[in-house]
């Protein structure tokens, strides 16, 4: 049979965490006719200032062009985001948020602080703070290990 520490391994725990994350999320979003993925684009688009690449974008989410196209396709057609090429660049596709978006997006924001209210309720803001601390490590050491693999 197929065997594997599951209990000691944080990627397990961290994928736990992150799905039980993502259905709540969705399940707060649902109402407002948008989806966790769409959700994402959003707010990827604001973290970076409302306009990305799609190459940029398909980057920050971990997802393929392809994947990335078609959920593009299903928020263009509702109208939440608009394609356009870069002026840099004429190969680039470009996206941002529609006016629409704006309406919603304070909606959707809290149904997000929702979300991280419920994740951590009962979490002591001392142990958050490591949790934190101690995801930024573990990032970093796999970030270091990639430039580390990249350099030889």
């Amino acid at each position: 049979m197929l065997e594997y520490d599951f209990e000691a391994s944080i990627g397990y725990w961290l994928c736990l965490a992150s799905r039980a994350i993502e259905r709540a999320l969705n399940e707060e979003l649902a109402p407002h006719g948008i989806t966790f993925p769409q959700w994402q684009v959003l707010a990827w688009l604001a973290l970076e200032g409302e306009e990305l690449s799609q190459s940029q974008l398909a980057d920050r989410l971990r997802i393929e062009p392809p994947t990335l196209a078609g959920i593009l396709d299903r928020m263009e057609r509702d109208g939440w985001v608009r394609r356009h090429p870069s002026t840099k660049d004429r190969r680039k596709k470009m996206v941002r948020p529609t006016p629409r978006v704006r309406p919603i997006w304070d909606q959707v924001v809290t149904c997000a602080r929702r979300v991280r209210a419920r994740a951590v309720q009962g979490v002591d803001p001392a142990e958050l703070e490591t949790v934190k601390r101690v995801l930024a490590t573990v990032r970093e050491n796999l970030s270091a290990d990639r430039s580390l693999r990249e350099a030889v």
